[in-house]
């Protein structure tokens, strides 16, 4: 929402777009492309690039035109409740498919791993234990090293709070009408969150090269790395959207009254920050 929104008495319904059209294409020739890259076909990588720069531009000229009608003052309050419940329901959307993927590791720690354990499978898999971070029943899992709580992660668990606490001072000094302090915390907000990926980049690096630890190490391996990468897709894509909304802050588009854009993104970032808290204490700690 703009500094202009509310104004309208009407409720605006926006006219016939392309945007959802291209949109759709656009993410099935990116996937089209992942599907061939990940089964070893030669065009696969080219086609996922090209699929992604076009989202990126659909979506870049999508949220465009809801910006340009929000700041010509087409918005009323019944929009703003309308994008409210959006996002809230696809932060719902996405507390689900977390939620999905820590039942997966649930499953694997506290069903699967005892049950090949247990007295029934020892003449099967005699020499197996049921630890969790094994090579699996039968050994055909490579060796690896397990990765702990420090120091990297705990690092970062520090950053994604302290990003937090930056973020709500930006949005106490926006609802006070304190620009440059918006920007100013906000920009620091993106800076944590920057940080953050830099040391998940370096520790996956530590991973791979010194703990053995991949993709394909067994359940553990795979579950780690599902929760984090996906994890730190979600702190990438909250850092662009606060980054879109620190240049809207400092073209002017947001009052103290309305500034929703603003609030919807702190909270996906809130949500990121929740769910690394789980990740930390489920994946690193148990």
């Amino acid at each position: 929402m703009s500094s202009r929104a509310g104004n309208a008495p009407y409720y605006f319904v926006p006219g016939p777009s392309k945007w959802p059209f291209l949109c759709g294409a656009s993410l099935l020739l990116t996937m089209a492309g992942a599907t061939a890259w990940v089964n070893d076909l030669a065009w696969g990588p080219a086609v996922n690039l090209v699929g992604i720069v076009c989202v990126v531009a659909v979506l870049y000229r999508w949220f465009g035109d809801a910006i340009g009608e929000s700041e010509a003052g087409q918005y009323s309050a019944r929009i703003d409740v309308s994008y409210r419940w959006s996002m809230s329901w696809f932060i719902f959307s996405e507390v689900m498919f977390f939620a999905a993927f820590f039942g997966a590791l649930f499953y694997a720690r506290s069903v699967s791993m005892p049950w090949l354990g247990d007295l029934d499978n020892k003449i099967l898999w005699p020499d197996f234990s049921a630890h969790w971070g094994n090579t699996g029943p039968a050994g055909t899992v490579e060796s690896f090293s397990t990765m702990g709580p420090f120091p990297i992660p705990t690092l970062n668990t520090a950053l994604l709070l302290t990003s937090g606490v930056t973020l709500t001072l930006s949005h106490h000094a926006l609802r006070a009408g304190h620009r440059a302090r918006t920007a100013a915390w906000l920009l620091a907000t993106i800076v944590l969150g920057a940080t953050f990926m830099g040391f998940q980049v370096y520790e996956y690096m530590h991973a791979y090269s010194e703990l053995n630890l991949k993709l394909t190490s067994g359940i553990y391996g795979s579950t780690f790395f599902m929760l984090t990468g996906f994890h730190g897709f979600h702190v990438t894509m909250g850092a662009i959207m606060l980054s879109v909304v620190l240049y809207r802050v400092l073209k002017g588009h947001f009052t103290p009254e309305h500034h929703f854009a603003f609030e919807g993104a702190a909270w996906y970032w809130h949500f990121v920050d929740v769910v690394w808290l789980g990740l930390y204490v489920v994946v690193y700690w148990l």
